[in-house]
Formats: C-alpha cells, structure tokens, sequence
C-alpha cells in the first residue's frame, strides 16, 4: 500500500520538479552537488522567513564570509548587525555559535545524519532532516508548512493544524521514495509554494492532481484546517533616551538569554503583560544613578511593535546628563546608529528619540 502511493506522488513530484524547479542562490544546479554550508546557512534563515526575504540577505552573507571558517571567526556583533531585518535574533547568534562548533571541533565539516546534526547549536528536527537530505541526499522526510498543506489535501486530513502534525508527519513519511531524498523534500516545498498554495490552489495544473482527495471531494481549498490563535497579548514598558553634553545617547547590550539576546538597546524597563508604569516605578530600572538626571520628558507618541507572540507599547522618557561616569553601556554620536546591531524595536525608539531637544 505504501508502496503504490509512493509510486504514485514520488513519480508525478520529481517529473515536475525536473522540469519546473525553482531557482534559488543555495540550490545546487541539477546533478551538482550541494553545499553544506549554503544549505544550513539557507536553512536558518528561512526559518519563520519568505525566500523573497532571504535572498539578499544569504547572498550579502556569503559575500562577506564564504565559508563556515570564515562565519566562526567573525565577530558576534558584525553577524547580528548583518541579520538586522530577519528579525528572530536568537537564530543569529545560534548560527554564529554553530558555526564555531563545526570549525573548531568539527573541522568545518557538516555532519551528514539527522542524529549528529541535531547536536549543533540552532539545529532542530525539521533543520535537521533538511540538511540531511537536501545537503548530503540522506533519506529524511522534511516537513515545513508547505509540506504540511500538501499532505493535508493529499490524503484530506481534516483535523485542524497543530494537533494534526504527527499525523501529517506521518503521511509524508509514507510518500517518500528510496532514493533523491533531496530533490523529493525540495519538490515537495515547491509544489507547496507554489501550486498547492494556501488560497486558491492550481489543481488543475498540480502534478498529484490524480492523487489527491481533497481535490476529488472539492475540498482542496478549505485545507488545512487551523486551530485559531488566541489574541497577542499586550505587553508595555518604558525606554530611556539619556543623551550626554555632547549629544551622544546611551545604548547597552541586552542579555544573551532572552528576547532579542545579545542586540544593542536603548535601556529599558521589563516590557510586563497587561499592565501600566507610573513614573517613579520606571525610573526605578533607569539606568543612571538618581542624581544625574534633574528631570525627565515624556516624549510625546508612543513605540508600538509587534511580535510573534505579543505587542509591545513603549513609552519614551528623556533626559540630558551632565556626568556619564559610571553608566554601563556605550555612547552612540547622533548619525551612529547604523553602526550598532539594533533591532526594529529599537530603531522606532531611535527616530522617536531624535525628537529629543535637551536644553543646554
């Protein structure tokens, strides 16, 4: 029974992508071998990430640090700067310390299973059985969310996503041939990305189209199912915009751990759930001593920014200080900010800062 339906997706999927592949700066030429270092690179960053998106950003990378060698000896600050706009900062500083790992202990040689892959710092199930197949043709069933559309009206799984993953999961493993494990994960991405896309998906075009019962139960469309997400909370905080005699302003290095780990900020309070600062509490996390600040201004308009799984409200408070002695952190002069690895966050509490007059 697996064997036929394999036969029967397997066959039609790799005719097409012979023929209709996407052209992408990771992908290897067909009958090249690929790269392992531009397949995890590309991995990484298309985590939670449109290829339109990464595309630059790969390439510019790949520029700058050809190999994983090359990434490993790079400063964490430079690689953060250049991830600027991916967002998921944590998958950066994953990558770099990967990167470290595999030249430094591993020779700067990938290693081609799912089980020492997932070893490596960054690297989880679905990165994992990507590279795997992708990089070193090892058989690995890899399942993203194009995968999982797929599979869902392949074979009309009606139960809504996420509870239905395993068996998804499951039906993908069912398809998959003995052999060209990479071209088969590959296909199956394209053909999600752009046949069997989320509306309005091209059966009539669609090389399973045959195969397919949602399709034959004209169901195509309202596959897959999903459970809906509860409402982003809203979380709120205060930042500080103090600015030295000579214009520079104070930005610090946030934690490692953490949202935006490692990323230069203004400083700020914890950004808490549902709640409200008054002022005395803010300037209680403020990060100059109580008398080097004679008063502060509320600037007006407020950072809104969103995140995977919350809003964030920021409310500005500036201030001039006449003695920066004993301020952690680093000054930046006006115009300097581009030099830093800021997150978006950060960058709208910039531009609502350059407002900022501080009286002489």
């Amino acid at each position: 029974m697996i064997d036929a339906a394999t036969t029967q997706v397997a066959a039609p999927l790799l005719a097409w992508y012979d023929r209709h592949r996407r052209v992408m700066p990771w992908r290897a030429l067909p009958g090249k071998a690929a790269n392992p270092y531009h397949v995890w690179l590309s991995e990484i960053m298309l985590q939670q990430t449109t290829v339109a998106t990464v595309g630059p950003y790969f390439e510019r990378f790949l520029a700058r640090w050809p190999t994983v060698g090359d990434l490993a000896a790079a400063d964490l600050d430079d690689v953060l700067h250049g991830w600027q706009g991916l967002g998921y900062y944590a998958r950066a500083r994953n990558l770099h310390k990967c990167a470290i790992v595999v030249s430094a202990e591993l020779g700067g040689v990938f290693p081609d299973t799912e089980a020492d892959l997932l070893k490596l710092p960054g690297i989880g199930p679905y990165t994992a059985a990507a590279i795997a197949a992708i990089a070193f043709d090892r058989r690995a069933t890899v399942v993203d969310g194009n995968v999982e559309r797929v599979m869902a009206r392949l074979f009309a799984v009606e139960d809504p996503l996420p509870g239905s993953k395993e068996v998804l999961r499951e039906y993908a493993i069912s398809v998959t041939p003995d052999a060209r494990f990479g071209d088969y994960a590959q296909a199956t991405m394209d053909l999600g990305a752009t046949i069997c896309s989320p509306t309005k998906p091209a059966c009539a075009i669609c090389p399973l189209t045959d195969s397919c019962a949602a399709r034959r139960l004209g169901i195509a469309g309202d596959l897959p199912k999903k459970t809906p997400k509860a409402e982003r909370p809203t979380r709120r905080g205060v930042a500080f915009w103090i600015v030295a005699p000579d214009g520079s302003v104070l930005l610090r290095r946030r934690v490692e751990s953490g949202l935006l780990g490692g990323m230069m900020e203004v400083p700020s309070t914890d950004w808490v759930p549902d709640g409200t600062w008054t002022r005395d509490d803010a300037l209680k996390q403020a990060p100059v001593a109580a008398g080097q600040v004679v008063d502060w201004h509320e600037l007006k308009g407020m950072v809104r920014h969103t995140f995977t799984h919350f809003h964030l409200e920021l409310t500005v408070l500036a201030a001039r200080v006449e003695d920066t002695n004993g301020l952690d952190g680093v000054w930046c002069v006006p115009g300097g900010f581009g030099d830093y690895a800021l997150p978006t966050v950060m960058k709208k509490v910039v531009r609502l800062g350059m407002g900022f007059e501080p009286l002489a």
